[in-house]
């Protein structure tokens, strides 16, 4: 297979280069690393556009490194350059050969998804607002347990002689309000 192939082509290149925006140097003491080839970072792009993979694969390849042709075609996107090699690639084809706009047609309608359902609030949900939510198993709502008990795994606790053997100095009783998080003589 040849790598040429994904290359931009001599007549094509031709027709790109006076769309592309000139480059200003922005290095705040006029030097810094020379910008990399305008046809290589086109020749990325492209290459990228028609194998559909991702920007990153263009690594493995030869052609230019894949954060120098996505950086370029961010610059481009925003400068206009696509939309105006679209616009000129149509023009040039209805010079050629014609475009029968007789049978185009556009669609303008916007319509809701047939499956799509009702709409269920009128209004956005701020931060503080509840919101409809599933309920769990036993049908009632959820809420915030603060008190830590009820939800998740149940607190272990150890009161063997191998607790007293690893603290010395504590009951096992002590070593229980501590692992409950309580304070020796708290109430619980």
């Amino acid at each position: 297979m040849s790598k040429d192939r994904y290359r931009v082509s001599d007549e094509l290149w031709e027709k790109i280069v006076p769309l592309l925006p000139k480059h200003v140097n922005t290095h705040r003491f006029g030097g810094g690393r020379p910008r990399a080839d305008d046809r290589k970072c086109m020749d990325g792009i492209f290459f990228v556009l028609r194998t559909g993979c991702q920007w990153n694969a263009l690594n493995e390849t030869d052609i230019c490194p894949s954060s120098t042709a996505h950086d370029r075609f961010q610059e481009w996107v925003k400068a206009g350059v696509f939309h105006r090699l679209w616009a000129a690639g149509l023009l040039e084809y209805d010079q050629g050969k014609g475009i029968d706009w007789a049978w185009q047609s556009m669609d303008g309608a916007i319509t809701k998804a047939p499956l799509g359902g009702e709409k269920m609030w009128t209004k956005p949900h701020g931060s503080g607002k509840r919101r409809r939510q599933t309920q769990p198993v036993d049908r009632r709502p959820g809420r915030a347990d603060r008190t830590g008990r009820g939800r998740g795994q149940p607190q272990r606790l150890q009161t063997d002689e191998s607790d007293a053997r690893k603290h010395p100095g504590e009951t096992p009783q002590a070593h229980t309000e501590k692992a409950a998080g309580t304070v020796p003589g708290q109430r619980v």
